[in-house]
């Protein structure tokens, strides 16, 4: 999600480096801010998305919808995303499992530049505990664009009670406006009897760890994967 208002925005997930060839997705996820100070309060977002896999290294993906209401201000579209996935190498081939994220944000606000994301993710399952880390630098593009860029990192720490029940951490860090967050997430995947699909589902609330962080950020995921 792209920068507005007073804060930058955050994506609010942490990406797994793995590409499952030939399966499709369908995603709605999004967050609202827990906040009654001015520069938060109302804020929330959601983006619908669909991507197929179609090597075991390269997933693509679509955001059709893209939308956000800024603290203080109404609702509004956003553009489009042409996000991309690269599997670098195989599932405990190494210590860690290790990918890359490139992305490319269409808006369609006016006066708003296009904006490219790009950065490595990074897996590491132990025994039941699965601990994920990206790393993501934006930047704006085209008309109007700004010359810096723009760092954020996030972690996932996920421990399996079973493969519909991971409890575990998400963080996310945002140099750029000294924010920092983190808090409970539940996440889990539901494979649907007779068929090749699965539902997975995410939700959490990650809290202000500082000042200039919101308070809390309610989560929320619901993804359909079909080969």
């Amino acid at each position: 999600m792209v920068a507005t208002g007073v804060v930058q925005a955050d994506d609010f997930i942490v990406y797994s480096p793995h590409v499952l060839a030939t399966q499709s997705e369908i995603e709605l996820r999004g967050y609202g801010y827990g906040d009654p100070r001015a520069d938060f309060n109302g804020g929330n977002a959601a983006e619908l998305s669909v991507s197929h896999a179609f090597t075991d290294w390269w997933k693509p993906e679509i955001y059709l919808t893209r939308y956000e209401k800024e603290p203080g201000s109404g609702g509004r579209l956003l553009g489009y995303e042409f996000e991309n996935t690269f599997q670098f190498t195989q599932p405990g081939e190494y210590w860690a499992d290790f990918g890359f994220l490139a992305s490319y944000e269409h808006q369609i606000v006016a006066g708003k530049p296009d904006a490219v994301e790009f950065g490595p993710l990074v897996e590491k399952t132990v025994g039941r505990f699965t601990h994920r880390f990206n790393a993501i630098w934006e930047k704006q593009v085209g008309a109007g664009a700004g010359g810096k860029y723009e760092f954020r990192y996030s972690y996932s720490g996920t421990y399996a009670v079973s493969a519909a029940f991971r409890p575990g951490i998400e963080a996310y860090a945002r140099p750029a406006d000294d924010a920092y967050q983190a808090g409970p997430i539940v996440a889990g995947e539901w494979h649907v009897p007779g068929t090749t699909s699965s539902l997975e589902y995410r939700f959490g609330v990650v809290l202000g760890l500082n000042a200039a962080a919101p308070r809390r950020t309610w989560l929320t995921q619901v993804e359909y994967e079909f080969f």
